[in-house]
């Protein structure tokens, strides 16, 4: 089993390192990023979060995720917010239900004010209800790294 480091620099955490198997830790800034954690029939996973207090916040957290070209390209940046009060905010990006998905999954861990973001790459083959199971998969893999 191979090992990565990622080092959080986040304000709590600052120089901590954890170790997660299995998946290549990317630091890029508050936001953790695992990525190639699912890999099923071509399409490839990867899970991203950081803590995060709306929508605007939101938008600007996957606009920086997005300006590393690969996951620009990704097929579908899906992703979830729970807020403090608990408004859900939710987009799909082209994966139908993945975003409620997401929701649920935050709402059950009870984990408020902190965005989380499910990438795929489609791998030329359809996956079928596979890909709800793979975007809870990549969640809970984010959840038990917190």
């Amino acid at each position: 089993m191979n090992f990565h480091a990622v080092v959080d620099m986040t304000p709590a955490w600052r120089g901590r390192i954890a170790v997660v198997p299995g998946a290549r830790g990317i630091y890029t800034g508050p936001m953790q990023v695992f990525d190639g954690i699912i890999s099923d029939r071509g399409s490839k996973y990867a899970v991203s979060g950081a803590p995060c207090a709306g929508p605007e916040e939101a938008k600007a957290l996957i606009k920086t995720l997005c300006k590393q070209k690969k996951f620009a390209k990704a097929t579908h940046n899906t992703w979830g917010l729970l807020l403090a009060d608990g408004t859900p905010i939710k987009n799909d990006d082209g994966e139908s239900g993945a975003g409620m998905v997401i929701l649920r999954m935050l709402e059950r861990e009870g984990l408020y004010d902190h965005l989380i973001i499910v990438t795929r790459w489609y791998g030329g083959k359809h996956l079928g209800g596979d890909r709800f199971r793979h975007v809870q998969d990549a969640v809970r893999y984010y959840l038990d790294r917190l």
